[in-house]
């Protein structure tokens, strides 16, 4: 266990954090069991990460911890129980950079007006082959990587509103990736942090960095045409 980690709190325990004098990572957790591993994956040197829970936070207490990144933890549930993941995505998306991971890739799809409903076959630590534009988090990836998905929902493509990009697909066309044209506000339906999931810790590297979707998707995608449908 990394030494940083410390409890924030003995009378709340869902309180914790590691220690760093770097960028300060606040993830909001959605009482998940990999919310741990994610934070280890995120605990890299100079990193200061602090961890509370979802029903345990007012907007104005995430908004006094000064975060300059915003992690929206994965978790059971709906994305539209996530009350205070919303609140924080419309205070601080245009601010600082936010990653949401499976059920946070859900409420930043939800929160700009896309649907998200049951795929009809839930996937429990499923490995995918992804695909993606090579752009903002996923430039330094292989076109396709290997990645895990826990989950029994998903976004529905055909209901993206303009404001919302797909950055990574799965070979049957389902959404793996979402991003904000021109802001480092990410979505990401797989889990970055689990040990099938190939190049995870990449993902989280530019995620930190503040890397921006860009305004207009790549021409030209490399591995495109082992897709069903592509990017669109």
């Amino acid at each position: 266990m990394d030494n940083r980690f410390t409890n924030a709190s003995e009378d709340l325990p869902g309180e914790w954090s590691v220690s760093g004098d770097g960028s300060h990572v606040v993830v909001i957790d959605h009482h998940d069991s990999f919310t741990y591993n994610l934070v280890q994956a995120l605990a890299r040197p100079g990193v200061q990460v602090s961890v509370r829970l979802s029903d345990q936070l007012t907007l104005e207490q995430l908004q006094d911890l000064q975060p300059d990144r915003l992690l929206l933890s994965p978790g059971p549930g709906a994305p539209a129980e996530a009350t205070l993941a919303h609140q924080a995505l419309e205070y601080f998306h245009r601010r600082i950079p936010v990653l949401g991971v499976c059920l946070g890739h859900q409420v930043i799809a939800e929160h700009f007006g896309a649907r998200v409903e049951p795929t009809g076959v839930p996937a429990h630590g499923k490995p995918e082959s992804v695909y993606h534009d090579c752009c903002g988090i996923f430039s330094a990836l292989p076109v396709p990587f290997s990645a895990a998905r826990y989950h029994s929902l998903a976004v529905v493509r055909d209901s993206l509103p303009d404001v919302l990009r797909v950055t990574a697909w799965s070979g049957s066309d389902m959404v793996m990736g979402l991003g904000v044209p021109g802001e480092a506000t990410w979505g990401v339906q797989f889990h970055p942090e689990s040990f099938l999931t190939e190049h995870g810790d990449l993902i989280l590297e530019a995620f930190i960095s503040g890397v921006r979707c860009r305004e207009i998707a790549s021409e030209s995608v490399p591995g495109q045409e082992r897709t069903q449908s592509g990017a669109r």
